[in-house]
């Protein structure tokens, strides 16, 4: 199932897409909910980031050849840090690029785990109780503030629409542990890998993150970026205006954004 948040005639609302149509969201998006009447086609409407998360939570070098590029080791324990809810954007939003810090703005394609109901403290084996869904996301970085400048990620990561996520939640993925994830920058892939090369699995970060925080319904984990990314290259590529950068994550769909 494919839940979505889109706007219609200047008013939000939760639906299911199926095919090319949109249909109702009947009940709560984090209790019981089934599919409704359909009430719009696809074209019809704009589609949202899926879900407004109260805690958008992410996890630093958790693929293997993304730690090596970057020149770290692999973590003993998953490396967490957050990003600013403000950074919030949609399938189709515009990336803008910061007046502070526009020259080495990066992409990182990663698979979103979406939490479906309050969770604290879960083992492993609980943990696929409490995931609603998941969905693809674009943890944009501005590096020269989260390396050189600051020297920690709070601002390189939180700048406002440097977090797009979507298209859309799919409930039903069959195996998050062995999916292929891609990034596109202006049609040319970027990023090629698989999750399987993940260091820590979608159950590991949900028991591990839900041991330091509370997970609040529609909190969202990002789960790492394989590797790839532009500030590992020689010569380095980064964002500039113009560009297109596409998410693809099999079984999910594809996020894509227009830089400005």
């Amino acid at each position: 199932m494919k839940l979505v948040r889109y706007q219609k005639n200047g008013k939000v609302f939760h639906g299911v897409l199926e095919g090319d149509k949109i249909c109702v969201l009947e009940g709560d998006i984090f209790g019981e909910f089934w599919i409704g009447r359909p009430v719009a086609r696809r074209e019809e409407v704009v589609l949202l980031a899926p879900i407004v998360p109260p805690n958008i939570i992410c996890i630093g070098l958790n693929y293997k050849k993304h730690a090596e590029e970057s020149g770290k080791g692999f973590p003993s324990k998953p490396v967490i840090f957050l990003k600013a809810t403000t950074s919030l954007i949609g399938p189709e939003d515009d990336i803008i690029l910061p007046d502070e810090a526009p020259d080495e703005v990066d992409y990182e394609a990663e698979l979103v785990i979406v939490i479906g109901k309050k969770a604290k403290n879960l083992e492993i084996d609980e943990v696929s109780d409490y995931i609603l869904g998941y969905t693809c996301g674009n943890d944009v970085s501005a590096r020269d503030c989260q390396i050189r400048f600051d020297q920690q990620w709070a601002r390189g990561k939180s700048f406002d629409t440097f977090c797009p996520l979507g298209p859309w939640i799919e409930t039903e993925l069959s195996d998050p542990s062995h999916c292929r994830i891609r990034s596109r920058l202006n049609g040319k892939i970027m990023q090629d890998s698989n999750t399987a090369d993940l260091i820590f699995g979608v159950k590991e970060l949900v028991s591990y993150c839900s041991k330091n925080f509370t997970l609040l319904p529609g909190t969202v984990i990002m789960t790492g970026t394989p590797g790839g990314v532009g500030f590992a290259r020689k010569p380095p590529i980064f964002l500039k205006r113009g560009d297109s950068i596409e998410i693809e994550i099999e079984g999910i769909g594809i996020l894509g954004n227009k830089v400005v």
